[in-house]
């Protein structure tokens, strides 16, 4: 049944991340990035000056919303997960270090496609009956295109019921244990091969983390900015630390990193010796990975920055921008870059995870530094099972209303038990191809509303925008 189950998964994967969603992709970003005048570096640099200028200010957010730093450091949480490290290892080992390139491609138009996410989540968003901000993909396809257009609504939030499962909640559990697990070898704490202590600590760790998300999540929207605003920045305070350290100890490594990268992306055999012959397979791997972990396309972060305090859909659509940038430029470089630069040994063509993250690190610092490593990626993954949890809840919302949203989760949290306990091989193939099927109705509505996007930005850059470009 199982065998079954993945065959099927497989063929349904390779369709939805093969030659067509490629061109979706990729093409609905580069026709937004256009439309928009994103070509025009001036203004870009100006909405990157703005959003770091704008995104540490101190404020408070009215009731049912989030400070626009919260609501970003909320959607960074759900994005800045086991992706940035087990995904990226998984793409350089499956499709060559040049899969680190599409990625970068797919980050740049990424920031277009979230940019317009983010505007249309914040211009077509809703109160609901609690009075909080609700927003996302299913909302500005509900409220700005036409009603023979609204079953893009419901298919979105379908898929998004059932992803969170897999991708937001099971998967990033598992990681968590693995991440313990694997620290505890280290530090002889548990002997290798002792498989009744460690299925004992990995569901006592399930249930410790099940009660925590059900006690955050039922907190409402306030809870979860709050625990994300201070969970975020250390978090990604801690991996940066750690990973700029192994590539300056390895700085003689690094222009020959470079090369590989841009040289596997077209020709992947000569970097790979020939386990990886397929440009396509380099770029299929580096744009999906890409998106699992910006999730720039999917429409889900949009969600997040919809329950942002602001009057202005453009100025929060900045901090779109900065999100993709963060996850994508910033922490998934670093990771393949800690991943090449130690020389550590890659099966290319083989399946690998977070441990080829963690040999970069350890083949560096030693083995002591798997503890910091280990905190780091449960960090992550606890984040990204946080904002996935409203990603969730707001799916679940828009289908059945506000009465299902403490029963939803209820239930999302005791997954965190099965994720914990099981092996979850076969879900995170399943998971990204959930992640797939979400891009479908949230790419067609960008761009079906894309007029409206245009419009808002060009109104901001002859207003408020002007003013401050000119300075």
């Amino acid at each position: 049944m199982l065998s079954t189950i993945e065959s099927i998964n497989n063929v349904v994967n390779d369709f939805i991340w093969g030659v067509p969603a490629m061109i979706c992709i990729i093409g609905v970003g580069l026709y937004l990035s256009i439309r928009m005048g994103f070509i025009q570096i001036r203004k870009f640099a100006y909405a990157m000056k703005v959003t770091i200028g704008r995104i540490f200010r101190k404020r408070e957010a009215s009731d049912g919303a989030l400070t626009p730093f919260q609501a970003v450091c909320t959607a960074l949480a759900a994005t800045v997960g086991t992706g940035n490290i087990a995904g990226v290892a998984g793409a350089i080992a499956i499709g060559g270090p040049g899969a680190v390139f599409w990625m970068w491609v797919s980050a740049v138009l990424g920031m277009c496609t979230k940019f317009s996410e983010v505007i249309l989540a914040v211009r077509f968003r809703e109160t609901n009956d609690k009075g909080e901000l609700v927003g996302g993909p299913m909302y500005y396809i509900k409220n700005g295109l036409k009603k023979h257009w609204h079953w893009l609504a419901y298919l979105f939030s379908a898929f998004g019921v059932l992803t969170v499962f897999g991708t937001g909640n099971a998967t990033q559990v598992n990681t968590i244990t693995s991440a313990i697990d694997t620290a505890l070898y280290n530090m002889n704490i548990i002997a290798d091969g002792n498989t009744t202590v460690i299925s004992t600590v990995n569901l006592i760790i399930g249930i410790v983390l099940a009660i925590v998300i059900a006690l955050i999540l039922i907190g409402g929207i306030k809870r979860i900015g709050q625990v994300t605003e201070k969970l975020v920045p250390f978090m990604a305070l801690i991996y940066i630390v750690l990973a700029i350290g192994v590539v300056l100890l390895n700085i003689k490594n690094v222009p020959s990193v470079f090369v590989s990268i841009f040289k596997g992306a077209f020709n992947p055999a000569s970097v790979t010796g020939g386990a990886i012959g397929s440009f396509f397979m380099s770029m299929k791997k580096g744009v999906s990975r890409g998106i699992f972990s910006n999730e720039a396309g999917l429409g889900t972060g949009s969600i997040a920055h919809a329950c942002a305090d602001t009057r202005k859909p453009v100025k929060q659509g900045f901090f779109g921008i900065f999100e993709v940038f963060v996850d994508t430029i910033v922490i998934c470089t670093l990771t393949a870059l800690v991943i090449l630069c130690s020389n550590v040994p890659i099966k290319y063509g083989s399946a690998a995870g977070a441990e080829l993250t963690i040999s970069g690190f350890t083949s560096t610092y030693g083995g002591w530094v798997s503890v910091f490593t280990a905190v780091a990626m449960c960090c992550f993954a606890f984040s990204t099972i946080i904002g996935w949890g409203l990603y969730g809840t707001r799916c679940i919302e828009f289908l059945i209303g506000s009465r299902a949203n403490k029963p939803f989760m209820l239930l999302y949290a005791f997954v965190a038990i099965v994720g914990a306990t099981m092996d979850l091989g076969l879900m995170w193939g399943i998971a990204e191809t959930f992640n797939g099927l979400m891009a479908i109705p949230n790419l067609i509505a960008v761009f079906l509303l894309s007029g409206v996007v245009v419009g808002l930005v060009k109104e901001y850059f002859a207003g408020e925008g002007a003013e401050s470009v000119k300075r």
